[in-house]
């Protein structure tokens, strides 16, 4: 919270415009969304380097709605990739509602992101990848329950996927 306050003083937060009135609150949430050149020229960017960015902008930590629509709606979304693998083998490939949800969760706990998603599922299901097709009986259809999911990512050293 403390470098938060340290570098809403060092920015420049000035308001700008005809409809802008200097009692405007500023978001310290969001401090990025208030960057100018001039600050990152306070903070020791040398102008030359500056004046090659010809947009500053910023971006919104994703919410779970946004990490949960990445991992299912898009037309080559992770879990259809997935499930396209395993119909490669003749399996067809589901997974449980909560197990999306726990992939969700552990890609916030540890703050990963979108990439985040990918790691986190590939630890899943790499050894299901090999296992089901030499199964015996052959597996033509598999659910991934959340019991299953939460056992193999307990097993796990999570602790190393902690991003910055």
């Amino acid at each position: 919270m403390a470098l938060k306050k340290k570098i809403a003083q060092r920015l420049n937060t000035r308001a700008v415009g005809y409809t802008a009135t200097n009692s405007q609150r500023i978001a310290n949430d969001h401090l990025l969304q208030y960057l100018s050149p001039q600050d990152l020229k306070s903070y020791g960017l040398i102008p030359e380097l500056i004046g090659r960015l010809p947009v500053l902008t910023y971006l919104n930590p994703l919410d779970r709605n946004a990490l949960r629509s990445i991992l299912t709606e898009p037309k080559n979304a992770l879990i259809k990739q997935y499930q396209s693998l395993f119909a490669l083998d003749g399996i067809t490939f589901e997974f449980e509602n909560a197990v999306l949800e726990l992939i969700v969760d552990k890609t916030m706990d540890f703050h990963l992101g979108a990439r985040g998603l990918r790691g986190i599922c590939e630890a899943l299901l790499n050894d299901l990848m090999f296992e089901l097709p030499e199964a015996e009986p052959r597996v033509s259809h598999y659910t991934l329950t959340y019991a299953q999911a939460a056992k193999k990512l307990q097993h796990l050293k999570l602790d190393t996927l902690n991003a910055a």
